[in-house]
């Protein structure tokens, strides 16, 4: 795990563990609160395609879980804020199949669990166990599903998906990333089947205004790499 500090805490990137794809997002550890951070899981989004005749390949939730689960063990957190669009529908825990409701009931009852709900689930079941809410302040810091526009808060926040892209020798590389503007933190998609937006994206350079500079955060060979992604001309 790869510390940095944010708004006088520590906080701490957990990469992607090995063995795992490199395009799954990573989660943010925070010791104080012995916490894990994810953002975007959309359980079951592969199922609620497959009900249109879109077939993606199976248990993204399983998957999804089994991921989150060793982030829990790697970091011996007792608590889990998932950031909002945690299932890909609002009926996404009707659908889990029994292996991977399972694997989460065992979670949500082991752990303090909080869901805050996106705009993808906003009405999630109970089924889902913990508890859930639209968004809620931990030692100061918001947690909430979308970055607020024009708060001077500090902030933690998921819902764009971000990616860093740079273009090297020919080839075109995306990595899932942490988007950092001094007191807000916008998370990566933690989900199997997610995609992502660029990090440098008007929207998302917009979604955290007022700033004085953004930057990208990820990992690489446990040590954390800081990419700029705007700077304010004042």
């Amino acid at each position: 795990m790869v510390p940095f500090s944010f708004c006088a805490q520590e906080l701490q990137l957990v990469p992607t563990p090995k063995g795992a794809a490199s395009g799954r997002g990573a989660a943010l550890y925070w010791p104080r609160e012995q916490a894990l951070l994810v953002a975007d899981l959309h359980l079951e989004k592969a199922s609620f395609y497959a009900r249109g005749g879109q077939m993606l390949p199976p248990y993204d939730s399983r998957e999804t879980l089994e991921r989150l689960a060793l982030a829990v063990r790697q970091t011996g957190a007792r608590r889990v804020f998932a950031l909002g669009d945690n299932f890909h529908d609002s009926k996404g825990t009707e659908r889990l199949e029994p292996h991977a409701a399972g694997m989460l009931g065992a979670l949500t009852r082991a752990l303090d669990w909080v869901w805050i709900t996106g705009n993808h689930d906003p009405h999630l079941g109970s089924e889902a166990g913990g508890t859930r809410v639209e968004e809620i302040v931990v030692d100061g810091i918001a947690l909430r599903h979308e970055a607020r526009p024009g708060t001077t808060e500090p902030e933690l926040s998921g819902h764009f998906h971000p990616r860093l892209i740079v273009h090297a020798r020919g080839r075109r590389i995306a990595r899932p990333c942490v988007v950092h503007s001094g007191n807000r933190l916008i998370l990566p998609a933690f989900g199997a089947l997610t995609g992502g937006m660029d990090a440098a994206d008007p929207a998302i350079l917009k979604a955290l205004q007022p700033a004085q500079q953004i930057d990208a955060l990820l990992t690489a060979k446990e040590q954390l790499l800081r990419y700029p992604l705007w700077r304010s001309a004042a």
